[in-house]
């Protein structure tokens, strides 16, 4: 006969360490995410089933980035 006692689930402690951390994701990274992609495709780290899926995430990546990061030698419209 199994002891019933022992069949419960452990419950995980887990220390109080303040809140959680917030991601840390900045366009610099995605620019950064963005020339990974180009290089990897140039070198043909992708077979050709998987480009289009790859095209078309970059294609993505490449127009959020214009929209949110202007272009070099462009300043930010000031904010009244």
């Amino acid at each position: 006969m199994e002891n019933k006692e022992n069949m419960q689930p452990e419950v995980a402690q887990t220390q109080d360490q303040g809140a959680p951390s917030q991601p840390d994701l900045t366009i610099s990274d995605l620019q950064n995410l963005r020339a990974i992609i180009d290089v990897a495709v140039r070198r043909g780290a992708f077979s050709a089933s998987e480009v289009s899926g790859v095209g078309a995430a970059f294609d993505k990546l490449n127009v959020f980035l214009n929209a949110v990061a202007p272009a070099k030698g462009q300043e930010p419209a000031p904010k009244q």
